[in-house]
């Protein structure tokens, strides 16, 4: 029940890096590194909301979302200690507001069920015919 709301947050999550990547983008030069990390981290998000939505289990998908959501929540936290050291308050206020996608997504990555959905299958040896079962006690 939890992996499409783990896949929700994590789309959440390129949104955010999307719109990062809007707001530092500089109409003189083409592609400057500031909109390309935030890009290709939106990128990643998409993967790993996609892949933990379809259980893929060699991707480790929700290791994925979880990195994704705490590279952006480290940069919001930079964001809003940076903002409340210049004494802009309610702009620490929208920072933290959007910690809400990525803490959530780690949360919901990070849980059993989204780990156990997305890992792989367990191996299991074929029983052998002609192989008894020791019986104790």
């Amino acid at each position: 029940m939890l992996v499409p709301f783990a896949a929700a947050f994590g789309v959440l999550v390129a949104a955010e890096y999307l719109w990062l990547a809007w707001l530092l983008r500089d109409p003189e030069v083409a592609v400057p590194w500031s909109v390309a990390v935030p890009a290709v981290l939106a990128v990643l998000a998409l993967a790993g909301a996609a892949l933990v939505l379809l259980g893929r289990a060699r991707a480790r998908a929700w290791l994925l979302l979880a990195v994704v959501s705490v590279v952006l929540a480290l940069g919001l936290l930079g964001t809003a200690v940076l903002f409340g050291a210049l004494g802009l308050g309610a702009v620490v206020g929208q920072a933290l507001l959007l910690l809400v996608a990525p803490v959530g997504c780690l949360v919901l990555a990070a849980r059993r069920p989204v780990r156990e959905w997305t890992r792989p299958a367990r191996a299991t040896r074929p029983a052998d015919p002609g192989r008894r079962t020791q019986r104790t006690g």
